[in-house]
């Protein structure tokens, strides 16, 4: 079963804009400290991967929610600031049906936003069915899905220069 996942945390940092160009850029990173065991994990690997590109730490601006649902207001009061925004959090399913809830605001909250084509709001919500899931995907395992988010912001951030 295991066998078709893989660490995706690994990227051709060639296929980056130059440090030059990241190191103007403003990037805002949204984590919710709901799970946070598993959301600063992916925090870290987000920042780290941003800052090692060639951002410049003073572009770097990490908010603080309480929770997933919360990930789509704060970057859409952002939308404007940031060369893109990364929303980070970690949804794990439960016994009732409050998971899907969370799952499908803030996925369509994101999807809006995106939408509205300002500036990309980049998905990196877990969405599991246990703990270990995720934990396997904040650095575990299957890599540091923050790592990946930082990714593809720039690289979204940089569309017309790649």
């Amino acid at each position: 079963m295991a066998s078709h996942l893989h660490n995706l945390s690994e990227y051709d940092a060639n296929s980056l804009p130059s440090g030059e160009i990241l190191a103007r850029q403003r990037y805002a990173v949204i984590v919710s400290d709901w799970n946070s065991d598993v959301t600063y994990a992916l925090l870290e690997g987000a920042v780290s991967t941003l800052l090692s590109a060639g951002v410049d730490e003073d572009n770097v601006v990490v908010t603080h929610v309480p929770g997933t649902v919360e990930l789509t207001y704060a970057a859409a009061e952002r939308l404007h600031e940031y060369n893109a925004i990364i929303v980070i959090g970690c949804v794990i399913k439960g016994d009732t049906p409050h998971f899907d809830y969370v799952c499908q605001s803030v996925t369509q909250g994101v999807t809006l936003l995106n939408a509205k084509g300002d500036t990309p709001v980049i998905f990196s919500v877990l969405t599991t069915l246990d703990k270990q899931q995720a934990l396997d995907r904040a650095g575990g395992k299957l890599g540091n899905k923050g790592i990946e988010g930082a990714y593809t912001a720039m690289r979204m951030a940089n569309l017309e220069d790649i």
